[in-house]
This record gives C-alpha cells, structure tokens and sequence, in this order.
C-alpha cells in the first residue's frame, strides 16, 4: 500500500473513533436504540450500515454523519448526559469531515476509497463534477456558514415591520443596549431578554423597533416568530414546526430535518453554532414552548416577548427580565401627537388629555383612536373625548380587527387563567380601586388570605395585575373595566351582591377597629357582624391603625361611595363615622364634606336617624374646618333636633360643644357659654366623664 492510501486508512480509522467516541460520551446507546433514534428524526440509518462505518469498513458520507451525530446528541439530551461543547457543534464534524475526504482523495493507489471520495466532494460541493481537488469552504465571518447542508447565501431576515412611532421607552432601550453590550461570552451560554407586560403596552413594538436598530450587529440573520401563546387568531405556536420553519431559513434542505422536536433543537443549536444570528420568539405562551427555540452560542442573542412573567426562564435559563410599564401621561401624549399633528392637539388641549387619560397609557388603545380620529380627519377630538369616557365601556376602543381590539387582547389572558383566578379577576371589577390589598380580595372572593395571596401572584404573572407596592396591587383603569364587563355578564347578581358585601364588611370592620384605636373615646357605634368569608386585619396599636388608615385611604373614599350607590346604607354611614377622625386629624376637610354626605343620604334612605344625627354633626365639623359658618350651624342645628328626638344624652352635648366652638367664632362668647353649660349638664347627667371635663374646659 503507498504512504497516501496508508494514510488515508488512518485518517479512515481516526475518524471512526471519533464517532465511537461521540457514541461513548452520549451514554453509549445499542445500535438499535441509535436506528430507532434516527429512524424517528426523520433519517433512518440501518443496523448495518452504523456497524459498517464504526467500524472504519466504508467511507461514511456526510448525510450518515449527520444523521449519526444528531441521533446521539438526542440520546444525550434524553439521558441528561453534558457532553463537551465540541462534540455538539456541527462545525466540530464538518471539518474532520472535510479532513478525511481530502486525504482520501489523495489516496491515488486506494481506488475504492478514493472514488467514494470524489463522488462525496463533488455532493459536498453542490454536485458539480470534480476536475481537481476542492477546498473546504473558506474561512469567512461565519465560519460555519456551510454544514449540516445549510446553503451558501442564506441569510434569513425574518423581522416584522416596526412601529413608525415608538415613543418613550427611553430605560427599556437603554436596558436592551446594555443588555448586547454585556453579553454572556461562555461556551454553550445565550444571552435572553424577556419582555413582559400587561396587554397592548406595546412589548411587541419595543422589540421588533429594537432589533431593527441592532441588526447590523447580526450579519447572519435575524429569525422571527410569533409563538400565538395569548391570540385567538389561530392555535399556539408548536416548537417543532418552529424549528422545521427556523432550520429551513437557516438553509437546511426540508428532507434533512429531523422529524423529533429534540433532534430539531439539537440541529438547530448546531448550525447557530458560531453564527451571530438574533432571535426574537414574540407572545411566549410559557417557558416550555421557549426552551426548544434557544440557541447555545454566545455570538447569538434571543428577545423573548410575553404577557407573563415566566420565572423559570429566568430562573433556569437566566434570561435577564425587562417589565413594561403603561406609558407616562407625557409620553402617550407625544405618541397621540406623531399621530394626529400637533396642530390638531394644540387646538383642543383640554380633549387630547381627556382622551390619554382614557387610554391608561397603553399604546394599543392610543393607536386605536388615533387611527379613528385619522380617517374622520372632521371628527373633533372633544367628541371622541366625550365618547371615550362615557358609558360605552370598552366598546370606544373596538376596532373591529381581533388583533387590535382592546377587549379581544385582553381576553387572550383571561381565557389563560385557571378558574379560580379567573373568578377573582373578574371579581375585581367590582372593587372600586385604585388598588387593592391581599385581604380585601380575600374578603372579595371569600377565600383565605393565603389563597388571595397565591392568586394575585398568579394574576400578576399573567400581567393582569401589577404589585405596585408591597402585598398591593393595581389594575390599569381599561382592565379594570374589562373586568367589571366580565363580572357583570359572569356572575349571578346575588353573587356579586354576596361579594360586595364582604369587601365592604372588611373595610368596615377594620377601619372602626383603626377609629377606636385613634380616638377611644368617641361614642361606639354597633355594625352588624361581618358576613362569612370576610377576611380580618389585626391592628395592634395606634401607628398601625394609622398606617392602615393612610395605604386604605383612597380605597376607603371608594368602597363609601360604592356602598352608598349600591344601596348599603348602614355599613355605608358607618363607614363614613369610621374614618371621619382619620380624615380630620389629616386636615382632609374637603373630603370628610363629602363623605359625610353620602352617610347623610345613605341613614335618610333607610331613616336611621341615629346615623343622620351623626353625619349632620361630621358634616358640620368638615364646615367648620372649612370655615362655612352658616352651614355650619345648619347641620349642628338638625343634629341636635335628631339626638333630643332620640332621647340621646351624649349626642346632644356633643352638638352643644361644637355649637359653643361656632358661636365662639362668630364672636358670640355669651352664647358660646352657653351651650357649653348645657353640655356640660347633660354630660353630667349622663355620667360622662370625659364630656364633663371637654365642656369645663370650654366654660374655661
């Protein structure tokens, strides 16, 4: 044998150990697990034909080697089994491929073994007949532009068309750009940005725009896919047909691909292998659908969009979380001015921010009515302000095209939602906002306060809901009234009656609890025990009951109203006596007048004239503070009726206390004595010490 044919046997040899090698390292499969692999990848290989070439009997063609590697690598993937990252890599192959078929051909004495090799390298080189040796494909800025039959030229450019107006989103750029600087560089690693955020906030928009910006940074494509894990246009996205989709733009002739979902992944991560490619899996349903999609090089880099938060991206996978909040009221007015012109907004300032404050910064419903108000180029922006916010629901953000239809979004993560999330989701649409606490949608649902807390977890992940503060949580004003279309057209009235009653029981519970432990000396009032279901808030001492009192404020103001026009007429003017210490301490005068107006008409309706006696008395003080005089003195005035009416002692000499406070104003000492004496006789015939000594110390 000449020196060339020994040295291609050896070369032949080497090379089969290489692929017993890479048998070995994958968890050394039988032949017949290794056909069956093959076989299911779309690649059959024969019993025979593996022992043929592991055996270094035939020259093995590139079409076996692939074949053989992507069986074991799946093998690998099934058993757990890490192998080195130069096996996985189908750069690896390629070039001791190359290497064998060159010194075969050299191998002028070994006819057969140079004759195979000829007729691979001409398959190898396209098909075109040999007429000297070839070279293997030269070096260039991928070196692994040709394997695994990927096609010389293919360079997918596979992004959507961006937004022509993105506004704002100056720290999310800026955290995508620090992102690619800072890049993970570890073999086998991927640097992944996940975008999450509520529906319409316009993760979308931010991504394609972005990857636009950097694509030169990518020379060897940029691969999309819209995974449909939140739309109602079609199923969800499967990884397999994916990868089939990303392999074929990659060059990889369809008869080549596998036919498994692992073996596809592991192809997939193989001819990205030294390539700088950017991925973009646009509404990621979860993780799972996610992790097939991923490359393993670090020259690439993958931007995952999703309305959930999927931890286990990025726990496991490290992907690096971006939240996208509603835009700012600056920002969604200058994206309402791109739109329309700023001629049309100047025009009807006092409209344009009436209609941003109706689109609750989410440039979903900002597009939306912009594209309304473009194509009526007659329609004034006061008219549609007008319709946005009046009754119609989220019927002025219906576009009549499900993709851009706010409510149609915002159900593709209702319907994702398990029963009982969806339940206390839709429930929440008869909270009155603007958050809402884990107790008071305990109280809401009637469950445990541990189970509210695992659901609004879970409401949170789905962007349904954000936890704006600590154990605090928000809904954007359009998913709120997404929300309440749902609990209205979903739950029985009686139901929603049960559930209002609850949540308004919790605040009334806990602020009279709070008012006591501020002002235990003001007469006690009698609720009615809370209904069951009600959760309960334990306030151990004054600062906490303050504390309750000062993050429930806005929602207090609320629930008053909300039970006051749902006909809750005793816990509603109860309510309002609960807090009305609270709301004077803090010098919110403007809001006890209204407060303690709604008590007044919610004790009249059920002629409660206790409660009428009271709020006459609140309501006076709030005028008082205010310096309203002669209302003032008309409230303390019905007050006093009521409480003789009554035969109410105490009462009375409250109002006579606070009439003596007004007369002292109006400079009426002598009458001001006077009521403070008649306060303190009806004091000390009621026993009351503490009235005693407030009317001496007013007598003075």
């Amino acid at each position: 044998m000449s020196e060339a044919g020994g040295a291609a046997q050896q070369t032949l040899a080497w090379f089969a150990g290489e692929l017993r090698h890479l048998r070995r390292s994958c968890g050394a499969p039988s032949l017949n697990t290794l056909v069956t692999i093959s076989t299911s990848q779309g690649q059959p290989l024969a019993r025979s034909t593996i022992s043929d070439k592991l055996n270094a009997r035939s020259l093995p063609d590139w079409s076996f080697v692939l074949a053989f590697v992507t069986a074991c690598l799946a093998h690998a993937d099934r058993a757990g089994v890490r192998l080195p990252a130069e096996l996985t890599e189908m750069r690896h192959w390629d070039a001791r491929h190359w290497r064998l078929l060159r010194i075969a051909d050299d191998a002028r004495t070994e006819d057969r073994l140079r004759a195979a090799a000829q007729t691979q390298l001409g398959h190898r080189c396209g098909g075109v007949a040999l007429t000297s040796r070839p070279e293997p494909p030269a070096p260039g800025p991928s070196p692994t532009r040709q394997r695994a039959g990927v096609l010389d030229g293919v360079t997918p450019r596979q992004l959507p068309t961006a937004v022509p107006h993105l506004v704002g989103r100056r720290t999310a750029l800026a955290e995508l750009d620090d992102l690619l600087a800072h890049r993970h560089r570890s073999p086998g690693t991927t640097t992944i940005c996940l975008i999450s955020g509520t529906a319409g906030v316009g993760k979308t928009s931010l991504a394609v725009s972005w990857a636009h910006q950097v694509a030169h940074r990518f020379p060897d494509g940029q691969l999309y896919v819209n995974l449909r894990g939140f739309d109602a246009t079609g199923p969800t996205a499967s990884p397999a047909e994916v990868l089939r989709e990303f392999l074929e733009a990659l060059g990889v002739p369809a008869q080549r691909v596998p036919a498994g979902q692992d073996a596809r992944s592991g192809l997939f991560r193989s001819v990205l292998t030294g390539r700088r490619v950017l991925v973009l899996l646009d509404n990621a349903g979860d993780a799972d659908q996610v992790r097939p999609l991923l490359p393993g090089s670090p020259e690439c880099l993958v931007v995952v969009t999703g309305r959930g938060h999927l931890p286990g991206l990025v726990t496991i996978e490290g992907a690096s979380p971006l939240l996208l909040d509603p835009l700012s009221r600056r920002d969604a007015h200058e994206l309402l001015s791109r739109r329309l012109g700023t001629d049309r907004l100047d025009n009807e300032p006092e409209a344009a921010t009436r209609i941003v404050d109706a689109a609750a910064g989410l440039p979903l419903a900002l597009a939306i009515v912009a594209g309304r108000a473009a194509v009526q180029p007659g329609l004034g922006l006061g008219r549609l302000a007008d319709e946005l916010t009046g009754s119609a629901g989220l019927d002025r953000f219906s576009h009549g095209d499900a993709v851009t239809d706010v409510r149609t979004v915002f159900s593709w993560s209702y319907q994702n939602l398990d029963a009982t999330s969806a339940r206390a989701f839709r429930l929440l649409g008869l909270h009155p906002g603007p958050d809402v606490s884990v107790p008071a949608l305990a109280s809401l649902v009637g469950v445990p306060v541990a189970e509210a807390g695992r659901t609004l977890v879970i409401l949170a992940g789905a962007n349904l809901v954000s936890e704006h503060r600590p154990q605090r949580y928000v809904l954007h004003d359009l998913l709120h009234a997404y929300a309440a279309e749902l609990v209205a057209g979903h739950e029985p009235a009686q139901e929603r009656r049960q559930a209002l009653g609850r949540l308004i029981d919790f605040y009334l519970h806990t602020g009279y609890a709070a008012d006591l432990l501020l002002y235990d000396q003001r007469d006690p009032i009698s609720p009615a025990p809370a209904r069951t279901g009600t959760a309960t808030t334990v306030l151990t001492d004054r600062a906490a009951a303050w504390r309750w009192l000062t993050s429930e404020h806005r929602v207090l103001l609320g629930v008053i109203g909300l039970a006051t026009d749902a006909g809750f007429d005793t816990p509603a003017w109860q309510l309002a006596w609960a807090v009305n210490t609270y709301l004077d301490r803090l010098g919110a005068w403007q809001e006890q007048l209204v407060v303690q107006e709604r008590a007044l008409r919610a004790a009249s309706r059920v002629a409660d004239r206790d409660g009428q006696a009271r709020a006459h008395r609140n309501r006076a003080v709030a005028c008082l503070r205010l310096g309203d005089h002669r209302q003032a003195q008309v409230h303390l005035r019905r007050s006093l009726r009521l409480y003789t009416d009554l035969g109410d002692a105490i009462g009375g000499a409250r109002a006579h206390l606070n009439l003596g406070i007004l007369a002292e104003r109006l400079g009426r000492y002598a009458q001001a004595l006077q009521h403070a004496q008649q306060a303190l006789d009806l004091f000390a015939a009621a026993e009351n010490t503490n009235g005693r000594a407030n009317a001496l110390n007013n007598i003075g």
